[in-house]
């Protein structure tokens, strides 16, 4: 069985089995083996306990020979904006590692206007994009022959090279995910279909409204309405493996379904139920809270 989940008392206690995890693998790679480690990032409160010990032990990897992709970025926010991702992880990672990663990858959102994509998908009259998804969040599918240049921009420039620099690397070694409240995974929102990679989404009002309600912005109507984001589909592709962190009780009831419920596009996070029975490992690291709901029905995850 490729899942695996370890139980931990707190946050902290969290934090700190996700390094021990994560940490030697990389010095695995950077130190005995001489390698290059590719390292997926997420975003959000989850992984920043995972990322301050990085920053504590650094010492125990060359940092020199990471690369790193991220799971997703805003559209529409200004190159530099506080709140966008790229900066987020500049001041609670990248920044703060001597040296730094070789290289790090955050999808461009920053180049995409919202004002202009909103005008070319209501001119896009074409069967060439196509939006799914069950709820509010939804996936824009761009074809290549899409009639509007502004939409081709956009698949051509920044969601197929994104998909195509990590398969040029030969995929992840460890990405790290967290889990939302209704078991998306970064921004492939509930009811999206798996099989989507690098996906151009239009955000649910409750991503947003969580947004807001976290003190990201200060209103809906400031809060980006769109994201880049590696779907699901992707995530599964190109990891080899996979860290996902649970903390608090607005991630418990995301986490008994995706680990005793089951696979449904309602619940992103459940596809790495496709995983059992691989060599390929998915570690949930799970804090009693988040844990809540699948404390007592242990035996239903080993069956």
């Amino acid at each position: 069985m490729a899942l695996e989940l370890i139980l931990t008392g707190n946050y902290r206690q969290m934090s700190d089995a996700a390094a021990s995890i994560l940490i030697p693998a990389m010095a695995q790679a950077t130190i005995q083996d001489g390698r290059i480690f590719k390292l997926g990032l997420a975003t959000g409160n989850s992984p920043l306990g995972l990322y301050s010990r990085m920053i504590e032990r650094q010492h125990e990897f060359d940092a020199s020979k990471a690369r790193s992709w991220n799971l997703d970025e805003y559209v529409g926010l200004p190159q530099g904006h506080p709140k966008s991702y790229a900066v987020e992880m500049e001041q609670s990672l990248f920044g703060r590692l001597s040296p730094r990663f070789a290289e790090t990858y955050i999808p461009e959102g920053t180049k995409i206007d919202q004002a202009e994509l909103e005008r070319a998908l209501v001119n896009e009259t074409s069967n060439t994009v196509l939006i799914k998804g069950k709820g509010s969040g939804k996936v824009i599918v761009i074809k290549h022959d899409a009639a509007d240049p502004y939409l081709r921009y956009i698949q051509e420039t920044i969601l197929t090279p994104y998909a195509v620099s990590i398969i040029q690397a030969g995929g992840i070694d460890w990405q790290v995910a967290g889990v939302g409240r209704h078991g998306h995974i970064a921004f492939h929102e509930s009811g999206i279909p798996f099989e989507y990679g690098v996906m151009l989404v239009k955000l649910s009002d409750e991503t947003i409204a969580d947004a807001v309600k976290d003190g990201h912005f200060l209103s809906a109507e400031e809060a980006p309405k769109y994201a880049i984001s590696l779907g699901v589909g992707g995530l599964m592709r190109y990891s080899k493996n996979i860290l996902v962190l649970a903390s608090g009780d607005r991630k418990t009831e995301a986490i008994a379904k995706a680990l005793l419920g089951p696979m449904t596009s309602d619940s992103p996070i459940s596809a790495m139920q496709k995983r059992i029975g691989s060599s390929s490992k998915v570690i949930y690291v799970v804090d009693e809270i988040a844990a809540a709901e699948i404390l007592g029905h242990e035996r239903k995850l080993t069956e």
